[in-house]
Formats: structure tokens, C-alpha cells, sequence
């Protein structure tokens, strides 16, 4: 859970430092086309990045509706509802004793 929390961290500094250079946009763009893809969403109004680009901020609250609406947990981050949905951990199949008649 800490690598988690470290993740959503990085992330969170790492668009601040990319958001004084004036292109935040890049980088959350990236996250707006692994959501489409992720849910089949329709690529519209237009492209990602030009959503991203014009309107970070209504593109920003349009992910974040829409992730909620799916049941997100939004302080976990990215990472840690991906890892909640899948977790990847594989259970054995209950094996009863013998082979019984």
C-alpha cells in the first residue's frame, strides 16, 4: 500500500513540475487515452491531447465524473484501483480428499 500512496505521489509532483512549464497537458492526456481504452469510450469531442489542450481543467472533472460513476476510489490513485480490480492473486481450487464413489 505504501508503493501505492509513493506512486500517486510521484505522480502528483510530477505534473506540478510539468505544469509551470505550461504542458500538462501532455502528460494527462496519456491518462485520458488509457481510460478510453480501457472502457471503449468514444475519442470524442476530438483527440485526447487537443481535449487535454484546450481545456485541461473541464477534461480533468470529465475523467474524474467518470471514473467515480464506475465505483473509483479516488485517494487510492490510479495504481491502487487497478491493483484493487485485479489483484493478481491466484487461488488453488478446493481439492476434497480422494477420488470418492
Amino acid at each position: 500500500m505504501k508503493f501505492l500512496v509513493a506512486a500517486c505521489r510521484v505522480s502528483g509532483v510530477l505534473y506540478t513540475l510539468i505544469a509551470i512549464t505550461g504542458c500538462a497537458c501532455l502528460y494527462s492526456c496519456f491518462y485520458r487515452s488509457k481510460l478510453r481504452r480501457q472502457y471503449k469510450l468514444p475519442e470524442s469531442p476530438s483527440a485526447d491531447c487537443c481535449v487535454h489542450f484546450c481545456c485541461e481543467c473541464c477534461a480533468l472533472c470529465q475523467e474524474h465524473r467518470e471514473l467515480k460513476n464506475r465505483g473509483f476510489d479516488m485517494p487510492i490513485g490510479w495504481h491502487g484501483n487497478m491493483e484493487r480490480q485485479n489483484p493478481g492473486i491466484t487461488v488453488p481450487p478446493n481439492l476434497r480428499g480422494g477420488m470418492n464413489r
